[in-house]
């Protein structure tokens, strides 16, 4: 029997400030996959545009662990945790996904499913799961997973650059810049930086 292939990846691994966040994704026989491309590689336009396809025709997932959270567990577990969140949110579904587009169940039943996590760590999941590094280069279901946590972890950030505009959230998401580096330096930390990483 062919595995179901439930993609997991996270964004958000790197930043100073903020959360991280995990995409789970089971795309569809039918899906556009050449929509699809790491979503690092994609401009923030095609990103959002394919974001909106993956929430209509797959079956998705999110999860995400806040700074708190990152600070106490550190990132790598915390990066997990988002992704088995993620997963669990969309096992949840599932069924309901099946039977809305008359998938085939001898396929398409919760047995079946294999996850492939990027990078090399495995996440604490109910299924079988293997992980591959670059794995959001080479499978259509990871890169639609890192296109769900990219677009859901950049728009958060511009949430917060409503609440500390001080900070530039909205130009570098977090993210350890030489302009964010010097504003903390300057004038302290924001209410969600992650107090374990160096600015």
């Amino acid at each position: 029997m062919q595995n179901i292939l439930c993609g997991l990846d996270e964004a958000g691994r790197g930043p100073l400030a903020g959360p991280v966040s995990a995409g789970a994704v089971i795309l569809s026989p039918d899906f556009p996959v050449e929509i699809l491309n790491d979503s690092k590689k994609l401009s923030e336009k095609k990103r959002k545009e394919a974001e909106i396809i993956i929430k209509e025709k797959a079956l998705w997932g999110l999860g995400l662990i806040d700074h708190e959270t990152i600070d106490k567990i550190n990132i790598l577990n915390a990066s997990l945790l988002a992704m088995k969140n993620a997963f669990e949110m969309l096992m949840m579904k599932f069924d309901e996904w099946v039977e809305k587009n008359n998938l085939d169940r001898t396929v398409f039943n919760k047995s079946n499913i294999l996850c492939i996590a990027d990078g090399n760590k495995i996440p604490d999941v109910s299924v079988p799961c293997k992980s591959e590094v670059k794995a959001d280069a080479r499978f259509e279901s990871v890169m639609a997973a890192s296109i769900i946590a990219k677009v859901a972890r950049d728009e958060l950030m511009l949430k917060y650059d409503e609440l500390y505009p001080e900070y530039g959230y909205k130009k570098h998401k977090g993210y350890p810049t030489s302009e964010h580096r010097e504003i903390c330096r300057k004038i302290g930390p924001s209410p969600i930086q992650r107090m374990t990483f160096k600015y």
